[in-house]
């Protein structure tokens, strides 16, 4: 599971370090992918399979489930951490999600997200009060 924020940078080549907590559980292998909200999605493979396997169980006769597959799979970069327990965000997937050197990296419970710093900020201040104005009546979770 994957919970906290942190805030390392990212460097001149696109690298930055995992948080330590995590490094173990992405040591084998993790598949970054572009996420919804102009963010990138960290999933270790495993994890990534079975949403593949989810996703790819949806019809391709629907618009929506061709598109979120496309949108997935064709930005989708397999890496492996080095020695020192860094991750190279390729190119388009920097661009995609705006990356500069300030970057946050949150736990999403089964993933890791990587947001430019200044838009997660956005983000966080604009979810705020809806977060406040969840009672039991509002379902969290679809």
């Amino acid at each position: 599971m994957f919970l906290g924020t942190y805030t390392p940078k990212l460097d001149e080549k696109g690298r930055f370090f995992l948080p330590a907590k995590f490094r173990e559980q992405l040591a084998a292998g993790l598949v970054i992918t572009r996420a919804q909200d102009r963010c990138l999605a960290i999933w270790p493979t495993e994890a990534f399979m079975a949403e593949v396997a989810n996703s790819a169980s949806g019809p391709t006769t629907v618009r929506g489930v061709r598109d979120y597959q496309r949108m997935v799979a064709s930005g989708a970069s397999d890496e492996l951490p080095d020695s020192q327990g860094r991750v190279t965000v390729p190119p388009p997937l920097r661009a995609y999600a705006g990356l500069g050197k300030e970057i946050v990296v949150i736990g999403a419970f089964n993933r890791l997200e990587v947001w430019d710093a200044t838009t997660w900020a956005d983000y966080q201040a604009a979810q705020e009060e809806a977060f406040a104005g969840l009672d039991e009546g509002t379902p969290a979770v679809g």
